[in-house]
């Protein structure tokens, strides 16, 4: 039996309807998702939040066939992590739906696991992402007194092999159209900008990652009309990260764009319905002649190789 585990942390995604909820709920009651020194403040802007939205957001996942995608490409990719690590116990655990970090950590003690290799399944560090998932399972880790050593990835979007598997997945999207027809556009999940002005790095790593990829279209002598940066996923009044996809697709004249989401490494309904579905109609209304969107690694035997060297370089390090 593995002495090893590596877990995959990510932010989760309700697993059928009546999970819509708990996801809301759970997500905005996060201290580094709402920032409100006052948690029963935070309590009330999340019930406030979750209450508004839970109905909109069921009819959203009811179009991706009641739940999110997420979770089922995770195990995919855990399965196939599995098979290429038998040194490890490979699983997950998500930060809003199940399955949680404590039934996660209580199998880790139960096989006996006393090394655990942390991978937050986001490429670039956020105190609402990674800081977020990491905290829960250090959190729940303490409190059921598991005792193994933990060791965290960080972050992940200098390795160049998963910048190369990015171009690939940018290669496959566009297929047989000629790049120098098209506009490129890379979408990230938006952030408040206050979060950003108390010196949360996600904006510059998104950037410096949008220039690595860049680097490398150009090796590979794929040239785009242009290339863009956009956020995606506003929610509320507060100024958030700009321009937004939509403000950025208006702008453009050229009504050919391939939409690279590059915050995400597993779709979700961020990428499958918001980009997929909503912006696809903003792009039509807009009279965009060609909008594809490329898809995220998910389970690609090259993540799955990526994954592995990554993990195996955190150890010797």
């Amino acid at each position: 039996m593995a002495q090893k585990a590596l877990v995959l942390l990510n932010m989760g995604g309700p697993n059928n309807l009546d999970e819509v909820k708990l996801f809301l709920s759970n997500m905005f009651n996060d201290k580094n998702i709402i920032t409100v020194k006052s948690s029963l403040l935070r309590r009330f802007i999340a019930l406030m939040i979750t209450t508004s939205r839970t109905k909109k957001a069921q009819a959203n996942y009811a179009k991706l066939g009641g739940k999110s995608p997420l979770v089922g490409y995770t195990r995919k990719l855990v399965d196939k992590l599995q098979k290429e690590m038998s040194e490890y116990y490979v699983t997950f655990a998500m930060r809003y739906t199940p399955p949680f970090c404590e039934n996660v950590i209580r199998e880790l003690q139960t096989r006996g696991i006393n090394e655990v290799v942390l991978l937050p399944l986001y490429p670039h560090y956020s105190t609402t992402t990674t800081k977020s998932s990491v905290e829960d399972f250090e959190d729940v880790a303490k409190t059921l007194g598991y005792a193994g050593k933990i060791s965290l990835i960080e972050r992940f979007y200098e390795d160049d092999n998963y910048n190369r598997l990015l171009v690939k997945k940018i290669k496959e999207a566009l297929g047989e159209q000629n790049p120098s027809n098209m506009e490129l556009i890379f979408s990230a999940h938006s952030l408040p900008q206050k979060i950003i002005d108390k010196g949360d790095p996600y904006q510059k790593e998104i950037t410096l990652h949008v220039e690595l990829i860049k680097k490398l279209l150009q090796e590979e002598n794929l040239h785009f009309k242009a290339i863009h940066l956009a956020y995606q996923s506003k929610l509320g009044p507060v100024k958030w990260l700009e321009p937004s996809l939509e403000d950025k697709l208006k702008s453009l004249t050229n009504k050919n764009a391939l939409i690279v989401p590059i915050s995400f490494t597993i779709d979700n309904s961020e990428t499958e319905f918001e980009l997929s579905l909503e912006y696809a109609e903003v792009a039509h209304h807009l009279g965009f002649e060609r909008y594809l969107v490329a898809t995220c690694p998910n389970d690609d035997e090259a993540f799955v190789e990526m994954i592995k060297k990554l993990v195996e370089s955190q150890t010797k390090g």
